[in-house]
């Protein structure tokens, strides 16, 4: 029997929930955290190297920012602890922090290997754990969600891309880990899905849009024709985190323009 109470922009809402968004100092993360906003939620806004004040400002009163360096091993645990002190609870974790070095591969040092490997998935994992234990504390079990987990892949979730194997390696465990993680907590109403962006305007791709002809190539092949912006990712985003998505677990979206279907 369908459910006729409010309207379907009611699943949408995000109010009295608390979300934490990783990366959110500038570009998506960025968009991701204002869209949050807008649909109710207090954010908490990290940086990994400066603290996402901006970001903060931007939304207001029911956002806070915070630094963790998410390339050390303690620095997961330390970012929540802090936005725990602050908002006594996490209701949905965005993993969107993340680096890339592109180096030939065999000139790749163990040393830029390691940091991509921590930035990109294990400080995922780490977060993800411990989020999902303080939603489990509140977990009434599968039939009621108490957690969203979305984390941010990447189109070399799926492909091996050139020059970056730490960071293909690193998005294509995000992938196996989103669907691992998903298989465990669904039981205890916890929805684990990922994000995965194609090419879009940032600071990571700068180099890409500078180059004429490797811009061009890129831009031939996405049937979209044209890079993503920031915003293209806000509703994939706010949907993953919302009542919206609550049967939806384990899956990998892109968001692409058309990328992986060409």
């Amino acid at each position: 029997m369908l459910d006729t109470q409010g309207t379907i922009f009611d699943s949408f809402r995000l109010d009295n929930k608390v979300a934490l968004v990783t990366g959110s100092a500038s570009g998506l993360g960025a968009a991701i955290a204002i869209a949050l906003s807008q649909a109710g939620a207090k954010v908490a806004c990290h940086g990994n190297r400066r603290a996402a004040n901006e970001t903060a400002a931007e939304i207001g009163e029911h956002a806070a920012a915070f630094r963790a360096d998410l390339s050390s091993t303690s620095g997961a645990e330390d970012l929540f602890a802090q936005v725990k002190q602050r908002f006594g609870r996490v209701d949905i974790l965005i993993n969107n922090a993340g680096t890339i070095l592109r180096a030939a591969a065999e000139e790749v040092t163990l040393e830029d290997w390691q940091q991509v490997l921590q930035v990109n998935l294990t400080s995922v994992f780490q977060l993800s754990q411990l989020a999902a234990r303080d939603m489990m504390s509140r977990s009434g079990g599968a039939s009621l969600s108490v957690g969203k987990i979305v984390n941010i892949a990447s189109l070399l979730s799926f492909q091996g891309g050139i020059r970056v194997p730490a960071y293909a390696a690193s998005k294509g465990g995000v992938a196996q880990l989103t669907k691992a993680l998903a298989n465990e907590w669904a039981a205890k109403g916890i929805q684990v899905n990922a994000i995965a962006p194609g090419y879009f305007a940032t600071a990571n791709t700068e180099a890409l849009r500078a180059d004429e002809t490797r811009s061009r190539q890129i831009l031939e092949r996405i049937p979209a024709g044209r890079w993503g912006k920031s915003q293209d990712l806000a509703g994939a985003a706010l949907y993953l985190s919302s009542p919206a998505s609550d049967y939806v677990t384990g899956t990998i979206l892109t968001v692409d323009g058309g990328w992986m279907g060409r």
